[in-house]
């Protein structure tokens, strides 16, 4: 099976589960039913988008920490820079 296959299984399991809460066919307390289940996909929406904000920024606040990606990100500017330079672009 692969990741796709996956992806798209877990999606559609998850979105069946979703259809039967919000159809009722799955007897839940009223106040759960008519004010939790409508807003769960703009919950799960705003959820992930925290989250790969996090961790976007989790990813540049430990750039220094890799020194090994610092120096190859400045060789390949430096060869960037060069490129230009000899196309006569002005970089500076």
């Amino acid at each position: 099976m692969t990741r796709a296959t996956q992806q798209i299984s877990l999606l559609l399991l998850v979105s069946s589960v979703y259809l039967a809460l919000f159809l009722g066919l799955v007897p839940l307390p009223s106040k759960i039913q008519d004010e939790i289940i409508p807003v769960l996909p703009f919950w799960v929406l705003i959820s992930f988008g925290a989250y790969l904000l996090f961790s976007l920024g989790w990813g540049v606040f430990t750039f220094n920490d890799v020194p090994e990606a610092h120096k190859e990100l400045m060789a390949e500017i430096e060869q960037a820079r060069a490129d230009l330079k000899s196309k006569g672009v002005d970089v500076d």
